[in-house]
């Protein structure tokens, strides 16, 4: 029987796009938990303890991420915020024993949280972990011509202000096929909300994430599918 981690119970219905709580925990219930790794229900569960809890990943997004991984058959991907890695995890044990992941995050604590678990699933050799902001390592990456349209698969979950910037580096480093997936794109809802009802600590992201959705929904670039998983997430393949 699933023991159920709950990171926070009223984000869990303020986030998704499901409504009731009863139908958000049917969803985990019967085909989430079921098949979640046992060491990221381990990294889960140390995440909930954490005050910025709601930062991590939603575990039916992880899932999701899984069968992409797999689908596309990604060995080389990159993540742009890790947090205590749950993602990152879900990243490394989707993609085969000589994958790479190269993984940036600003702060390494936060990482190192999740570390002792990633190391315990044997994941760790996977993972090029480089605490910095995002833009000048993905810039450093794109001098390389060994690097730019080799990656597979990118997961972006950062400051959403920067979501449009990170945009146009990921597509220089995605292989044509190659499959981008941004979180967060509903932002609690308040995209879809009149700006007088949103919470003022909510605004600015929700200006940036409103740009960025009107933004790759005319990018002709890539095909698209804005997904209503854990606070939405928007899945693009680069044509």
């Amino acid at each position: 029987m699933e023991t159920k981690v709950v990171i926070n119970t009223t984000s869990s219905t303020e986030k998704g796009v499901l409504q009731t709580a009863e139908l958000y925990n049917y969803v985990m219930d019967t085909s989430v938990y079921p098949r979640e790794h046992e060491c990221l229900k381990e990294l889960r569960a140390i995440t909930s303890t954490h005050p910025r809890a709601v930062m991590g990943t939603s575990p039916d997004v992880g899932q999701f991420m899984a069968l992409l991984l797999t689908t596309i058959n990604a060995k080389k991907t990159i993540e742009i915020g890790v947090f205590t890695g749950y993602s990152l995890l879900q990243t490394a044990l989707a993609i085969p024993d000589d994958g790479k992941i190269t993984a940036i995050d600003v702060n390494r604590s936060w990482y190192e949280i999740g570390l002792p678990i990633i190391d315990k699933a044997r994941m760790t050799h996977k993972i090029n972990f480089i605490e910095s902001e995002a833009l000048p390592v993905l810039d450093q990456l794109m001098k390389d011509p060994e690097n730019k349209g080799t990656f597979d698969f990118a997961f972006v979950d950062a400051d959403k202000d920067n979501y449009a910037n990170y945009h146009e580096r990921v597509l220089e480093l995605l292989k044509p096929g190659g499959i981008a997936v941004y979180d967060n794109t509903f932002w609690a809802g308040t995209v879809a909300m009149d700006e007088a009802s949103v919470p003022e600590s909510k605004l600015a992201s929700r200006k940036a994430l409103i740009e960025f959705n009107k933004h790759i929904a005319g990018d002709a670039r890539v095909q698209i599918s804005q997904i209503p998983l854990g606070d939405g997430i928007t899945v693009c393949r680069r044509n």
